[in-house]
């Protein structure tokens, strides 16, 4: 299944041009998203976002499960169950799942894993929801029928070819996962970035897959939203026909971990089938939600969006010491976040040059902070693509999940954007003074293999990308 990286609860948002009489320029009023919340007997939470301006409906699934709530030595397990639930369940057959919603005219249909939560999404016509509500029933109440070792090793299989996409086989993917393994180092969950390790994949067992699915794919530990065209009351009885029966179980409780506090730098170097050295700079960060996690945000957009950013415009167009690619971003997760700059060197310049450059940007910021007009822009940046997006009764159903997951609240848009408007230069130089002035942080040189080693600024032992052929 397509893989989201969250960043903040707005950055994950499509952007798509919303009409002109629903336009709203950035600054102005905060929309809101209408609801109803309320929960079945069984625990399971539901919210309905009622829009009847179109023939469609969007259904969400969110299972309070993600990399978050895994163990040591089964890393990657939420990821590898999500496979698992396109498998057939009870009352629908081996990998129909999408053949009966692409019978039905679906028109996006996926799922997908996070740190923090799994979900599992279909736009349908409005006049087949109960069709999708069936399906996503089946395999919340029933998948257990069907489950078998062939089903498990032929997933097994499709995850291990997707992180060889995604980590071993991509130029300086594997880099991606030791940012993950250094900033949030064994036994924390988010050690394994996601999709987990080669090792913990081919440990899982049948047992272990059952064991996870009777744990949290329970329906307490499920939030059920619909958004788009149809009757609050029919809604509600489909939502009760489908869902009602299926078994309450208390829902698992939720520890999270501790954030690690890194007291030095940490630095590794990798050595990669790779053309240009690339730097990768990270520091863990606060929470998403917490203090400073907005003007970190704003921070990124600073740093990064569009060719007027500090970044391009110092080290890509004035000193040409880094290619396009460069960029900034502030990853909001629930157990700690991570703040990441990172930079492609162009021509001949070296990975030394290229910390340096990102990170005479980011003490520049901290020093003499960011004017008015970027402030302004960053916030723009963040509403009107916010503003667009809604337009979607997807975005709008994952929107209200992502509220409800974090803050229990799936009408928070307004008090989110309000964080927003709320940061001053003073906090975000605040924030960046903070990245900058830190030596916990870890610094990550990818470099060619055809490089000589002389002159490795690392510290640490080089260390090869173990997929690497």
């Amino acid at each position: 299944m397509r893989k989201t990286l969250l960043l903040g609860p707005l950055a994950i948002l499509a952007t798509l041009p919303p009409p002109p009489a629903t336009a709203r320029k950035p600054g102005s009023s905060a929309p809101s998203i209408g609801f109803v919340k309320y929960k079945l007997p069984n625990g399971m939470e539901v919210i309905l976002h009622q829009d009847r301006s179109l023939p469609l409906v969007a259904v969400n699934v969110w299972y309070r499960v993600g990399a978050v709530d895994e163990r040591a030595g089964r890393t990657g397990f939420a990821h590898l169950f999500e496979h698992m639930m396109f498998q057939g369940s009870a009352h629908v057959g081996d990998d129909m799942h999408f053949s009966y919603l692409q019978r039905a005219g679906v028109s996006q249909v996926n799922g997908t894993t996070s740190f923090d939560r799994t979900n599992y999404f279909q736009t349908v016509p409005s006049n087949q929801l109960a069709l999708a509500l069936w399906l996503e029933s089946d395999r919340m109440g029933f998948l257990l029928h069907t489950l078998s070792k062939a089903k498990l090793d032929r997933q097994r299989m499709v995850v291990k070819n997707e992180r060889r996409q995604s980590y071993e086989n991509r130029p300086y993917g594997v880099a991606q996962e030791v940012l993950c393994r250094e900033l949030f180092p064994p036994p924390h969950p988010y050690s394994g970035c996601v999709i987990g390790t080669m090792k913990d994949l081919s440990a899982a067992s049948l047992a272990d897959v059952k064991g996870f699915f009777k744990k949290y794919y329970t329906p307490a530990n499920a939030t059920l939203t619909l958004a788009g065209d149809f009757q609050v009351a029919d809604a509600k009885k489909l939502v009760a026909k489908y869902f009602g029966p299926l078994e309450g179980l208390p829902r698992p409780r939720r520890t999270l971990p501790q954030r690690p506090v890194h007291k030095k730098e940490r630095r590794v170097l990798l050595r990669d089938r790779v053309r240009f050295p690339k730097v990768i700079i990270g520091w863990v960060t606060p929470a998403l939600f917490e203090k400073g996690d907005a003007e970190l945000d704003l921070l990124s957009q600073v740093l990064q969006e569009g060719k007027s950013s500090r970044l391009y415009r110092t080290l890509v167009y004035r000193e040409k010491l880094v290619q396009e690619s460069v960029s900034a971003y502030q990853r909001s997760l629930q157990a700690g976040s991570m703040f990441v700059m990172s930079a492609l060197a162009a021509g001949s310049h070296t990975a030394a040059e290229v910390e340096s450059g990102l990170l005479r940007v980011l003490g520049r910021v901290a020093r003499r902070g960011i004017s008015r007009a970027e402030l302004q822009r960053a916030r723009n940046v963040i509403e009107t693509r916010t503003m667009m997006s809604l337009q979607r009764v997807g975005a709008r159903a994952n929107l209200l999940q992502t509220y409800n997951l974090y803050v229990g609240d799936p009408g928070y848009l307004k008090k989110d954007l309000l964080r927003y408007r709320r940061a001053s230069r003073k906090s975000v130089q605040a924030m960046a003074r903070r990245l900058a002035s830190s030596r916990a942080r870890v610094v990550i040189h990818v470099l060619p293999l055809a490089s000589p080693p002389a002159r490795s600024p690392a510290r640490s032992p080089a260390r090869s990308p173990g997929g690497a052929k």
